[in-house]
């Protein structure tokens, strides 16, 4: 199923066991939602957040083991199968919770003064992810659960320095202030379009960031192996491959929004063969 709005999510593509499908697409169903409710539409601030909060107050019932909250026939066609997801595979209801926090900090907050706030927001807003998938997976161990950080935690920035130009559209920045100060680069940067040596710097900076946390995650494709393994593997290569463009473009994400075409997914399948091959 394609990912339109809410990237942190994995496709449940053909590499996924028939059996879990189901519950990674109830999962997707409930983040994309939540998601399309802090960043779509007209709809205000306050009007979000109190959309956010019927969420929570379904994620509650469904904690305390009540019948869901029939607020709308569109919050139980979500939270209905969601139940019956988190029961059948024994999900912790946390990485839920942190998800809506995320996305509720979304309505609020525009602007990250360093890179602890901006990783903080990682936390909730892409890493629960990856946790659910390790339960799913019954692979939910200390050892995987800090690879599976860094590898969410690496996409989403991957996900912010891609999409600065959409983010500004929505009045966020998610280029930390302090890293924007120490390379002299403005708010007025990202509004002209300016992709001078300062933007360069910083966006490259960022970029080896992004690229360091993916590759620190990369064991976990073989703690996994088999079918997750590799799903996750072509997942951290489209990554790294994304911040290849960036870099290709010298960081002018304002002309030109970095995406993967089918020559890459070819060159993905190679490079998939040969990191297999040298580890």
């Amino acid at each position: 199923m394609p990912v339109d709005h809410y990237e942190n999510f994995p496709v449940a593509s053909l590499l996924v066991p028939r059996h879990l499908r189901p519950a990674v697409i109830n999962i997707y169903r409930f983040a994309r939602s939540a998601d399309d409710i802090a960043d779509e539409g007209n709809a205000n601030a306050e009007t979000r957040l109190a959309q956010l909060d019927a969420y929570r107050r379904q994620l509650s019932a469904i904690q305390e083991d009540a019948r869901p909250l029939n607020a709308s026939v569109a919050i139980a066609d979500i939270f209905l199968p969601l139940k019956q997801t988190i029961q059948t595979h024994q999900l912790s209801i946390e990485p839920f919770f942190d998800l809506l926090s995320a996305f509720s900090q979304d309505v609020q907050k525009t602007r990250y003064a360093d890179d602890q706030e901006l990783l903080d927001y990682c936390s909730r807003s892409a890493n629960p992810v990856g946790r659910l998938m390790l339960q799913l997976y019954q692979a939910d161990t200390p050892a995987n659960r800090p690879l599976s950080d860094a590898i969410c935690t690496g996409l989403q920035l991957t996900n912010f320095w891609q999409d600065v130009t959409i983010d500004w559209r929505k009045e966020r920045i998610y280029l930390p202030q302090s890293a924007m100060q120490s390379f002299g680069v403005t708010e007025t940067h990202i509004a002209q379009g300016r992709c001078d040596e300062a933007w360069q710097g910083l966006m490259q900076e960022r970029t080896q960031q992004a690229r360091t946390m993916l590759n620190s995650g990369f064991p976990l494709v073989h703690n996994l192996g088999g079918r997750l393994g590799l799903e996750l593997k072509f997942v951290i290569l489209g990554g790294l491959r994304i911040l290849e463009r960036l870099e290709q473009l010298n960081y002018n994400v304002f002309s030109r929004r970095p995406t993967l075409n089918k020559g890459d997914w070819i060159l993905l399948l190679g490079r998939a063969i040969s990191r297999r091959a040298s580890t």
